[in-house]
């Protein structure tokens, strides 16, 4: 599967996997179901939906991307944890790494 199969929000996601690049795991946590709408005065231009499809096209990515990448896809209910893994492995401990960024729908 290639990036430009993927979903919109699909892309919002993973993009954040690749924000910063060092030796830290990047952990994104959101909820299908998650919308916000654009607002410049914050720096978001435009609107962030992550819906049920989204979260089908991550999977399928993570499971078939062509770019080596390799990731971890958990899901609980409607929070998915996805994370972008280095050297290929899953660390021990997961709640070790902090959550780099979070679309969770405020309850």
């Amino acid at each position: 599967m290639e990036w430009s199969d993927l979903t919109e929000g699909a892309k919002a996601v993973l993009e954040q996997t690749r924000n910063i690049k060092n030796d830290k795991i990047q952990i994104v946590e959101f909820d299908v179901g998650f919308v916000q709408e654009a607002d410049p005065e914050e720096g978001l231009e435009d609107p962030i939906s992550i819906q049920e499809d989204d979260y089908h096209s991550l999977k399928q990515y993570t499971q078939q991307n062509e770019y080596g990448e390799k990731y971890h896809m958990a899901r609980n209910k409607n929070t998915v944890k996805i994370i972008l893994l280095e050297k290929g492995k899953i660390p021990d401990n997961l709640s070790d790494i902090p959550v780099f960024r979070e679309y969770k729908i405020e309850q």
